[in-house]
């Protein structure tokens, strides 16, 4: 082990839950109380889980001892933490991190959870396993620059969160560094995730974070065992940083560690979209009640967002204006304006509503996007946006520099629980919600894993509602 690998891995070995903050002990229990009630409520209702689940089992996973969110059986450890991982992300309606512009806790939480009912390890250490992954994988991300990583057509989320999931499941399992180290040598060659799901709204997004939930335990497991890793995984020649970024910044992946925690600068969404959309969707919200705007009388709507973010959600703007899937309205600006601008709101059944609304689709065409410098300024900072609504009485204007469920503008623990009771109220009965919820706001205290993961399973007849978007 070399520097930035030998650093990683030591930090990851060593931290422990009573060397944590206690503010950074609290604020990992509220970003997996949010990634649970993500992923339950995927469960039943994101249009790519049936076929997951189909595919698990055809591979001889959906038959084992580890629990899926949401699911009355168990899987296989490694199909566990794909489908864990994969439904987390299937909503788009995890948390980010914005300097980082990567999703921490769908490829990170899985991997944990599941090295714990494997080892049979408690809560604390799943928090600790946790933060040894998010501070891993948000600095790899850093490091890469993560505009420049876009560029070449990466997803940071799965392409750094095979590191994190490594580190994560290789602190729950009470690895070594040199046994972390070589986690980090097997997750290097299965660093994957690629951006060309925006050409047709694949569900392959989803997939890949779920597959760095996924390897990343793989590539703990191997270490475990004693399988060696390739070294200098990180700083090598041929390693992540070098391989995966034309200039990458190593400094960034080592900078601060164990000192400033960027699990504090992780937020939680508001709205199941792409975070970019956020602070635009938060001022056309504003602007419609403060100025009882309606949609009848809007000549035109211009977003400006920070050019990489303006990338993503905002071109080519022809297809942006016309999405055909919900994966596409998640990237789609137009279409979350739209939907803002009718509904006052963004909540994941709006997809269903307003994917093949004639209504809503016609607004998409008058929404535009630009490249703005205002919200540049702001980037990487803050995923900022200016919205500018032109209507037949005036024109009216907001920028938002701090979207909510930033650190700085949080959510609240009534705003975290209402959002949780929204995703799983038709799969729990109101007794099976609060024994969840109270469940993963003492995590620390578990002692069984499996037994808390178990709450999670519906306690009542499931709805029959169409997935959304589904034909």
């Amino acid at each position: 082990m070399t520097a930035i690998t030998r650093r990683l891995s030591e930090f990851a070995a060593d931290i422990s839950y009573d060397g944590l903050p206690a503010d950074v002990r609290e604020r990992t229990k509220w970003l997996v109380t949010d990634l649970v009630g993500i992923a339950l409520c995927a469960r039943h209702e994101a249009e790519s889980t049936p076929s997951l689940l189909a595919a698990a089992e055809g591979l001889g996973m959906a038959h084992g001892q580890a629990s899926v969110i949401g699911e009355n059986r168990s899987y296989t450890p490694a199909g566990a933490a794909l489908v864990n991982g994969t439904l987390a992300h299937s909503l788009d309606f995890d948390d980010t991190h914005a300097a980082g512009s990567i999703h921490p806790s769908a490829p990170i939480v899985p991997a944990a959870l599941v090295a714990a009912e494997m080892a049979g390890t408690n809560g604390r250490e799943v928090i600790a396993g946790i933060v040894a992954g998010y501070e891993v994988q948000i600095r790899l991300s850093l490091a890469l620059i993560p505009k420049e990583h876009y560029d070449r057509g990466f997803h940071p989320s799965a392409t750094c969160g095979v590191f994190g999931a490594a580190a994560a499941a290789g602190r729950v399992f009470g690895l070594s560094a040199d046994q972390i180290a070589d986690a980090f040598g097997i997750a290097l060659s299965q660093a994957a995730g690629s951006m060309q799901f925006l050409v047709d709204g694949a569900w392959t997004k989803r997939l890949q974070v779920g597959y760095a939930a996924m390897s990343g335990l793989i590539a703990a497991s191997l270490a475990r065992e004693s399988f060696k890793g390739a070294v200098e995984a990180i700083e090598g020649t041929a390693g992540f940083l070098h391989a995966y970024a034309p200039n990458p910044m190593l400094e960034k992946a080592v900078e601060g560690l164990g000192q400033v925690y960027e699990t504090m600068a992780i937020a939680v969404k508001p709205y199941p979209s792409c975070r970019y959309s956020h602070a635009a969707i938060d001022a056309l919200i504003e602007l419609r009640a403060a100025n009882d705007i309606n949609v009848n009388e809007i000549e035109s709507v211009e977003i400006g967002l920070p050019r990489t973010g303006w990338k993503i959600i905002g071109e080519p703007e022809a297809d942006k204006q016309r999405p055909q899937s919900v994966v596409d309205g998640q990237f789609s600006m137009p279409f979350l304006a739209a939907v803002a601008l009718r509904e006052g709101r963004m909540c994941w059944d709006d997809y269903a509503r307003h994917i093949n609304d004639a209504d809503t689709l016609e607004l998409c065409k008058r929404v535009h996007t630009i490249a703005d410098p205002k919200a540049e300024a702001e980037f990487p900072a803050q995923m900022s946006a200016v919205a500018r609504v032109r209507t037949k009485r005036g024109s009216f204007e907001k920028f938002v520099v701090i979207p909510k469920g930033e650190p700085e503008n949080f959510v609240s623990q009534d705003e975290l629980c209402a959002k949780f009771d929204g995703l799983v109220g038709p799969y729990l009965s109101d007794s099976g919600r609060d024994k969840l919820l109270n469940a993963l706001f003492a995590l620390e205290k578990a002692g069984d894993i499996g037994a808390l993961l178990q709450l999670a399973r519906p306690d009542q007849a499931v709805p029959q509602r169409a997935a959304a978007g589904a034909d």
